[in-house]
Protein backbone atom coordinates (compact mmCIF):
# COMPACT_ATOMS: atom_id res chain seq x y z
CA UNK A 1 0.00 0.00 0.00
CA UNK A 2 1.20 3.64 -0.73
CA UNK A 3 2.99 5.28 2.26
CA UNK A 4 3.20 9.04 2.93
CA UNK A 5 5.14 11.63 4.75
CA UNK A 6 2.32 14.41 6.24
CA UNK A 7 5.29 16.93 7.60
CA UNK A 8 8.51 17.52 5.55
CA UNK A 9 10.27 20.58 4.66
CA UNK A 10 12.00 19.63 1.15
CA UNK A 11 12.57 23.37 0.79
CA UNK A 12 15.04 23.74 3.80
CA UNK A 13 18.72 24.30 2.75
CA UNK A 14 19.80 21.22 3.87
CA UNK A 15 17.48 19.48 1.29
CA UNK A 16 16.97 21.35 -1.55
CA UNK A 17 19.76 20.56 -3.68
CA UNK A 18 19.22 17.37 -3.26
CA UNK A 19 15.31 16.54 -3.79
CA UNK A 20 15.43 14.92 -6.86
CA UNK A 21 17.56 11.92 -5.17
CA UNK A 22 15.49 12.34 -1.89
CA UNK A 23 12.39 12.05 -3.66
CA UNK A 24 14.10 8.60 -5.87
CA UNK A 25 14.57 6.87 -2.42
CA UNK A 26 10.71 8.09 -1.10
CA UNK A 27 9.94 5.93 -4.38
CA UNK A 28 12.02 3.30 -3.40
CA UNK A 29 10.60 2.89 0.12
CA UNK A 30 6.87 3.23 -0.98
CA UNK A 31 6.54 7.04 -0.06
CA UNK A 32 3.31 8.11 -2.68
CA UNK A 33 2.66 11.29 -1.03
CA UNK A 34 5.06 13.65 0.94
CA UNK A 35 3.28 16.75 2.12
CA UNK A 36 6.05 19.75 2.28
CA UNK A 37 5.25 22.51 5.04
CA UNK A 38 5.76 25.80 4.45
CA UNK A 39 6.78 28.85 6.93
CA UNK A 40 6.63 31.71 5.67
CA UNK A 41 5.54 33.72 2.39
CA UNK A 42 8.91 33.39 0.99
CA UNK A 43 9.24 29.43 1.92
CA UNK A 44 5.14 29.03 0.69
CA UNK A 45 6.42 30.15 -2.52
CA UNK A 46 9.14 27.44 -2.50
CA UNK A 47 6.98 24.78 -1.59
CA UNK A 48 4.64 25.96 -4.36
CA UNK A 49 6.93 25.82 -7.18
CA UNK A 50 8.63 22.26 -6.12
CA UNK A 51 4.68 20.55 -5.94
CA UNK A 52 4.13 22.08 -9.56
CA UNK A 53 7.58 20.16 -10.46
CA UNK A 54 6.74 16.84 -8.59
CA UNK A 55 3.63 15.07 -8.34
CA UNK A 56 4.83 13.19 -5.19
CA UNK A 57 5.28 16.43 -3.50
CA UNK A 58 1.74 18.31 -1.99
CA UNK A 59 2.04 21.63 -0.87
CA UNK A 60 1.11 22.90 3.32
CA UNK A 61 0.82 26.85 3.30
CA UNK A 62 1.94 27.66 6.42
CA UNK A 63 3.07 30.51 9.03
CA UNK A 64 5.29 29.21 11.42
CA UNK A 65 4.42 30.83 15.07
CA UNK A 66 7.61 31.97 15.46
CA UNK A 67 7.54 33.62 11.86
CA UNK A 68 4.41 35.43 12.61
CA UNK A 69 6.15 37.60 15.52
CA UNK A 70 9.23 37.37 14.09
CA UNK A 71 9.85 40.88 12.55
CA UNK A 72 8.45 41.89 16.08
CA UNK A 73 10.43 39.66 18.12
CA UNK A 74 13.82 40.75 16.60
CA UNK A 75 12.93 44.82 16.13
CA UNK A 76 12.46 44.57 19.83
CA UNK A 77 15.90 43.24 20.33
CA UNK A 78 15.02 39.62 21.47
CA UNK A 79 17.45 37.32 20.28
CA UNK A 80 16.59 34.35 17.76
CA UNK A 81 18.68 32.50 15.47
CA UNK A 82 18.08 33.51 12.35
CA UNK A 83 17.67 36.91 10.43
CA UNK A 84 15.16 39.13 11.09
CA UNK A 85 11.57 38.87 8.24
CA UNK A 86 11.22 41.17 5.98
CA UNK A 87 7.46 40.86 5.75
CA UNK A 88 5.44 40.89 8.48
CA UNK A 89 2.93 38.22 10.29
CA UNK A 90 -0.03 40.38 8.90
CA UNK A 91 1.68 39.62 5.43
CA UNK A 92 2.59 36.14 5.78
CA UNK A 93 -0.97 35.21 7.42
CA UNK A 94 -2.73 36.90 4.24
CA UNK A 95 -0.32 35.25 1.73
CA UNK A 96 -1.91 31.89 3.17
CA UNK A 97 -5.25 32.98 2.67
CA UNK A 98 -4.83 34.35 -0.78
CA UNK A 99 -3.38 30.80 -1.75
CA UNK A 100 -5.08 28.40 0.80
CA UNK A 101 -7.48 26.66 -2.09
CA UNK A 102 -4.34 25.32 -3.57
CA UNK A 103 -3.08 23.68 -1.01
CA UNK A 104 -3.57 20.55 0.82
CA UNK A 105 -3.54 21.71 3.98
CA UNK A 106 -2.86 24.67 5.87
CA UNK A 107 0.53 24.14 7.55
CA UNK A 108 2.35 24.92 9.77
CA UNK A 109 0.26 26.86 12.30
CA UNK A 110 0.15 27.06 15.59
CA UNK A 111 1.41 28.34 19.04
CA UNK A 112 5.63 28.58 20.36
CA UNK A 113 6.26 29.79 23.95
CA UNK A 114 9.65 28.31 23.32
CA UNK A 115 11.17 30.71 21.33
CA UNK A 116 8.49 33.51 22.02
CA UNK A 117 8.49 35.54 25.16
CA UNK A 118 5.25 35.92 26.35
CA UNK A 119 4.96 39.77 25.43
CA UNK A 120 4.22 38.48 21.86
CA UNK A 121 1.55 35.81 22.99
CA UNK A 122 -1.30 37.90 22.12
CA UNK A 123 -0.33 38.87 18.47
CA UNK A 124 0.65 35.17 17.51
CA UNK A 125 -2.16 33.83 18.89
CA UNK A 126 -4.43 36.58 17.01
CA UNK A 127 -2.51 35.37 13.75
CA UNK A 128 -2.94 31.54 14.90
CA UNK A 129 -6.46 32.13 15.41
CA UNK A 130 -7.22 33.89 12.31
CA UNK A 131 -5.41 31.11 9.72
CA UNK A 132 -7.24 27.96 12.23
CA UNK A 133 -10.75 30.32 11.04
CA UNK A 134 -9.82 30.48 7.64
CA UNK A 135 -8.99 26.93 7.24
CA UNK A 136 -11.75 26.08 9.03
CA UNK A 137 -14.22 28.14 6.81
CA UNK A 138 -13.10 26.51 3.45
CA UNK A 139 -12.90 22.90 4.88
CA UNK A 140 -8.67 22.29 4.97
CA UNK A 141 -7.04 20.20 7.28
CA UNK A 142 -4.74 22.08 9.47
CA UNK A 143 -1.20 21.10 10.65
CA UNK A 144 0.08 22.24 14.10
CA UNK A 145 3.49 23.44 15.67
CA UNK A 146 3.38 23.81 19.05
CA UNK A 147 6.16 24.24 21.85
CA UNK A 148 5.28 24.51 25.14
CA UNK A 149 1.73 26.03 24.83
CA UNK A 150 0.30 22.77 23.52
CA UNK A 151 -3.21 23.28 26.05
CA UNK A 152 -3.64 26.72 24.92
CA UNK A 153 -3.42 25.83 20.96
CA UNK A 154 -5.89 22.83 21.66
CA UNK A 155 -8.44 25.60 23.33
CA UNK A 156 -7.98 27.90 19.74
CA UNK A 157 -8.74 24.72 17.85
CA UNK A 158 -11.67 23.54 19.63
CA UNK A 159 -13.35 27.20 20.19
CA UNK A 160 -12.77 27.30 16.23
CA UNK A 161 -14.09 24.02 15.90
CA UNK A 162 -11.22 23.25 14.03
CA UNK A 163 -12.02 19.25 13.13
CA UNK A 164 -9.58 17.99 10.42
CA UNK A 165 -6.53 18.52 12.33
CA UNK A 166 -2.86 16.61 12.64
CA UNK A 167 -0.64 18.07 15.40
CA UNK A 168 2.82 17.30 14.07
CA UNK A 169 6.08 16.28 16.42
CA UNK A 170 3.63 16.97 19.59
CA UNK A 171 5.37 17.53 22.49
CA UNK A 172 3.69 18.25 25.13
CA UNK A 173 2.18 15.38 27.53
CA UNK A 174 1.09 12.22 26.59
CA UNK A 175 -2.03 12.83 29.18
CA UNK A 176 -3.04 15.75 27.36
CA UNK A 177 -2.59 14.22 23.73
CA UNK A 178 -4.73 11.32 24.96
CA UNK A 179 -7.36 13.39 26.15
CA UNK A 180 -7.23 15.58 22.28
CA UNK A 181 -7.72 12.29 20.64
CA UNK A 182 -10.53 11.40 23.09
CA UNK A 183 -13.04 14.70 22.97
CA UNK A 184 -11.61 15.35 19.19
CA UNK A 185 -11.43 13.56 15.85
CA UNK A 186 -7.54 14.98 15.71
CA UNK A 187 -4.45 12.83 14.60
CA UNK A 188 -1.08 12.76 15.44
CA UNK A 189 2.04 12.42 13.34
CA UNK A 190 4.43 10.07 14.78
CA UNK A 191 8.34 11.37 13.21
CA UNK A 192 11.04 9.10 12.58
CA UNK A 193 12.70 9.15 15.86
CA UNK A 194 10.34 7.27 17.68
CA UNK A 195 12.30 3.92 18.07
CA UNK A 196 14.64 6.37 20.66
CA UNK A 197 12.23 8.45 22.05
CA UNK A 198 10.16 7.51 25.13
CA UNK A 199 7.40 10.38 24.46
CA UNK A 200 6.45 9.00 20.74
CA UNK A 201 6.46 5.44 21.83
CA UNK A 202 4.20 6.19 24.32
CA UNK A 203 1.80 7.89 22.11
CA UNK A 204 2.13 4.59 19.49
CA UNK A 205 0.56 2.71 22.42
CA UNK A 206 -1.58 4.75 24.35
CA UNK A 207 -3.73 6.65 21.06
CA UNK A 208 -6.14 5.40 19.40
CA UNK A 209 -4.93 3.60 16.39
CA UNK A 210 -6.97 5.56 13.76
CA UNK A 211 -5.71 8.95 15.14
CA UNK A 212 -1.82 8.33 13.95
CA UNK A 213 -0.02 9.27 11.31
CA UNK A 214 3.57 9.18 9.82
CA UNK A 215 5.85 12.49 9.55
CA UNK A 216 9.86 13.28 9.33
CA UNK A 217 9.61 16.72 9.69
CA UNK A 218 12.97 16.13 7.58
CA UNK A 219 15.77 17.38 7.84
CA UNK A 220 15.42 17.20 11.53
CA UNK A 221 14.77 14.14 14.03
CA UNK A 222 15.84 11.31 11.57
CA UNK A 223 16.15 7.76 13.24
CA UNK A 224 19.76 7.84 14.45
CA UNK A 225 20.99 11.07 16.42
CA UNK A 226 23.20 13.64 14.03
CA UNK A 227 21.74 12.25 10.27
CA UNK A 228 19.99 14.41 8.19
CA UNK A 229 16.39 12.33 7.82
CA UNK A 230 14.20 12.27 5.10
CA UNK A 231 10.84 11.13 3.68
CA UNK A 232 12.20 7.64 3.05
CA UNK A 233 12.50 7.22 6.74
CA UNK A 234 9.11 6.92 7.51
CA UNK A 235 9.12 3.57 5.82
CA UNK A 236 11.07 2.41 9.57
CA UNK A 237 8.40 4.62 11.64
CA UNK A 238 6.07 2.36 10.16
CA UNK A 239 8.17 -0.85 11.16
CA UNK A 240 8.37 0.24 14.66
CA UNK A 241 4.73 0.96 14.99
CA UNK A 242 3.94 -2.55 13.98
CA UNK A 243 6.45 -3.81 16.41
CA UNK A 244 4.67 -2.08 19.26
CA UNK A 245 1.31 -2.84 18.22
CA UNK A 246 2.10 -6.28 17.28
CA UNK A 247 0.90 -6.53 13.98
CA UNK A 248 1.93 -7.13 10.91
CA UNK A 249 3.39 -4.29 8.73
CA UNK A 250 0.46 -5.16 6.25
CA UNK A 251 -1.86 -4.74 8.87
CA UNK A 252 -0.31 -1.28 9.90
CA UNK A 253 -0.05 0.06 6.33
CA UNK A 254 -3.96 -0.11 5.77
CA UNK A 255 -4.67 1.56 8.97
CA UNK A 256 -2.19 4.42 8.53
CA UNK A 257 -3.45 4.76 4.88
CA UNK A 258 -6.98 4.93 5.76
CA UNK A 259 -5.61 7.35 8.79
CA UNK A 260 -4.05 9.44 5.71
CA UNK A 261 -7.59 9.42 3.48
CA UNK A 262 -9.57 10.22 6.59
CA UNK A 263 -7.51 13.21 7.40
CA UNK A 264 -7.32 14.30 3.96
CA UNK A 265 -9.47 13.47 2.41
CA UNK A 266 -7.61 11.88 -0.59
CA UNK A 267 -5.58 8.71 -1.58
CA UNK A 268 -1.53 8.82 -0.50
Amino acid sequence: MPLFDVHAHLTHPRLRDDVPAILERAAERGITTIVSNGLNPGDNAEVRALADEYDVVKPAFGLYPVDAVLQEMTGGGVEYPRAPAEWSGEEGARWVEEHAEEALAIGEIGLDGYWVPDAFWDRQEELFRRLVRHAVRIDKPIIIHTRKRERRAFEVLQEEGAHRVDWHCYGGKVKLAARIARETSHHFSIPANARRSESFSAMIRRLPRDRILLETDCPYLGPRPGTRNEPANVAGTLEYIAEVWEEPSEVVEEILTENFRTLFRVEP
